[in-house]
């Protein structure tokens, strides 16, 4: 049996690096080895150091748009700590909406549309948008094979339990000071390969018993919101 373990950097593991060497900085300031402020005033480093470790652990055009833009950001902010330019975060906000409407673009000429087959049903597939409100769905398809769910400022429930599948089907979500609720049958199994920033993506479901053939795959972005898959 091969019990060799690959070890990979990844956000969590720079965080985790990044808290250890915190606790040390402030007991060397606790016992008056060093001046922590020194130090703590070129924090903007860090979002460089995240942004590499993105870089280095997504494999996403999302994702890499984030990370760079991580870099960017610190760098700009490190510059500013030690004189070489001045950089006012504030003044550069907008550029977040630039970033997310990359996003979107990127990930719209980036999504696989299924092969047409003729003889599938018109509800094999799902288009959710919910825009400064709610949106309620469900769906019974035999055949499901995915879609895209959209939440700005408003929140979507879609319920899939009478819904049945062959293979794989993938939901593509975009979630920007929304939620989405998925709710899924109990032989469905669920991957989650989306990218939350300040916001979450929980899998509340349990694994089917003996495995299974059906897998549903939950991509997307979620910025300051939450997504839900439950069963």
């Amino acid at each position: 049996m091969d019990n060799s373990r690959s070890f990979r950097i990844t956000p969590q593991v720079v965080i985790g690096i990044v808290v250890i060497l915190l606790g040390v900085l402030f007991t060397l300031d606790n016992l008056d080895l060093i001046d922590a402020s020194r130090v703590i005033r070129f924090w903007p480093a860090l979002f460089i150091v995240y942004g590499i470790a993105k870089l280095s652990d997504t494999q996403n055009l999302p994702g890499r748009l984030w990370g760079s833009i991580a870099i960017i950001v610190g760098a700009f902010m490190l510059l500013d700590r030690i004189g070489i330019l001045t950089f006012r975060l504030h003044e550069w906000w907008p550029l977040v909406l630039i970033a997310v409407g990359g996003s979107m673009l990127i990930r719209s000429m980036n999504r696989r549309t299924p092969t047409a087959d003729p003889a599938a049903p018109t509800d094999s597939s799902v288009t959710l948008l919910a825009l400064l409100g709610g949106f309620e769905r469900s769906n019974s398809s035999q055949d499901f094979r995915g879609g895209d769910i959209t939440a700005v400022m408003g929140g979507c429930e879609l319920d899939l339990r009478h819904a049945s599948m062959s293979g794989e089907a993938v939901i593509d979500i975009f979630a920007i000071w929304g939620g989405v609720h998925i709710k899924v049958p109990e032989d469905w199994s669920v991957s989650v390969q989306g990218l939350p920033i300040m916001g979450a993506i929980e899998d509340k479901t349990y694994s089917p018993k003996g495995g299974s053939g059906k897998l549903l795959v939950v991509k997307g972005t979620v910025i300051m919101g939450g997504v839900e898959i439950t069963n």
